[in-house]
């Protein structure tokens, strides 16, 4: 049961991290707001966004500030599976014998930063598939488990920009958010100008380690769920589905295919960490509807009405939420998204 002291223990440790990250990161507040909500319940983050708008410096201030140590791949076509997971090299003994140890990648880690992992070959991708699931790599039949809290982070640009590979639907449905980061407005741009006239390095100092992270998901995972809402969770994501029992005039129009049971499981783990942010002890509604534009983008599949439409997956589902949306329930108005 979560006591008073670990609410307020809880949403004082998430503005002090807020606090920290808005000294690297000018705007984007919805950005690191996902991503640190995506940590504490233990997911990874596909960041999207075209180059120069903070994606790399965002993930490093995260290393930062959570004191976990982080590393990076740079994904290019030529990148091989064994250059993120590792692979056993020969060596010998003092009396001579060779024999095989197995020499790490940079995959064993805290936070990995997959940065342009969509420049990568999806050979070289599905590499990531086991350590972001089950945090454990397998090589030569032989199983090594990662050190927990374990995170990817990957950063990819547009998919309509030259030299890229879209991600294979299995590992997109890896990753518990997906989160756009746009481009900055003139007042944002004067202050990222300022700020890196002065210095290029991360100024974000450590005020959670990784145990007290883990022991943040423990708190969140104890908050309750109505019943109401949570059959609320499951609908919206049943109506993604184009012939199911509760699919969405959306989705019968828009989808070619919808979201997996794991949109389920992130949308209402994520709403949990969400509900304690705000100093709530119980999820609501609006938790539900924010969430599901991150949790759900990248995980429905645009038919070739909506593509040649040009309509995008978020207005898919704002129309997919104001279809469910219950009178008899009090569901707060759904937030006003950029198109």
């Amino acid at each position: 049961m979560v006591t008073e002291e670990m609410l307020k223990t809880f949403k004082e440790k998430c503005e002090g991290i807020y606090r920290e990250l808005s000294r690297d990161m000018i705007g984007q507040q919805d950005v690191v707001e996902g991503c640190v909500i995506a940590m504490i319940a233990g997911g990874n983050v596909l960041l999207e966004g075209v180059p120069g708008v903070g994606k790399t410096r965002l993930v490093r201030s995260l290393g930062r500030v959570f004191d976990l140590p982080f590393s990076r791949i740079q994904f290019t076509p030529d990148l091989m599976p064994a250059d993120v997971t590792g692979t056993n090299i020969i060596e010998k003994d003092k009396e001579g014998r060779s024999k095989f140890r197995f020499q790490q990648g940079p995959v064993f880690t805290n936070i990995l930063l997959a940065d342009e992992i969509n420049r990568a070959t999806p050979k070289t991708q599905s590499a990531l598939l086991e350590a972001m699931q089950e945090h454990t790599v397998t090589v030569m039949g032989e199983s090594y488990k990662l050190e927990e809290p374990f995170f990817v982070l990957a950063t990819q640009n547009p998919i309509e920009q030259d030299g890229t590979y879209p991600l294979p639907e299995a590992q997109m449905d890896r990753f518990m958010f997906k989160l756009v980061i746009t481009y900055p407005d003139m007042e944002e741009l004067l202050k990222i100008v300022s700020m890196t006239q002065e210095t290029m390095e991360e100024q974000a100092e450590a005020v959670c380690s990784g145990s007290e992270l883990l022991l943040m998901r423990q708190t969140a995972k104890e908050i309750p769920v109505a019943e109401d809402v949570m059959k609320y969770a499951m609908k919206l994501v049943l109506a993604t589905q184009p012939a199911g029992e509760y699919t969405s005039e959306s989705a019968k129009k828009y989808l070619r295919y919808g979201a997996s049971p794991r949109a389920a499981q992130a949308l209402v783990t994520t709403a949990k960490v969400k509900a304690l942010m705000a100093g709530r002890y119980n999820v609501s509604y609006e938790d539900i509807n924010t969430l599901a534009y991150p949790v759900l983008r990248h995980r429905i599949k645009l038919n070739f009405e909506a593509v040649t439409g040009k309509v995008t997956a978020d207005q898919v589902i704002e129309s997919m939420i104001r279809e469910l949306n219950p009178k008899t329930t009090g569901i707060l108005p759904v937030l006003k998204r950029k198109k």
